[in-house]
């Protein structure tokens, strides 16, 4: 459970800002969203192993 503490006189657009960051990271929409459909454990490596490779191309890059 999400708990969020709001001081008194806070705005409350404020409140729900932190609510929303607290909830985004905890990845339960993520989570979520990836169960909707099954993803062989091949396909999931395969993309891992993509994404890896991206990342050091622009690490890689930045140098």
């Amino acid at each position: 459970m999400i708990i969020v503490p709001v001081k008194e006189g806070e705005n409350i657009e404020r409140a729900l800002k932190k609510f929303k960051r607290k909830f985004e990271k905890t990845g339960v929409i993520r989570e979520l969203r990836s169960r909707q459909a099954f993803v062989k454990p091949s396909v999931r490596r395969r993309e891992e192993l993509k994404k890896a490779q991206y990342v050091q191309k622009l690490q890689e890059s930045e140098e």
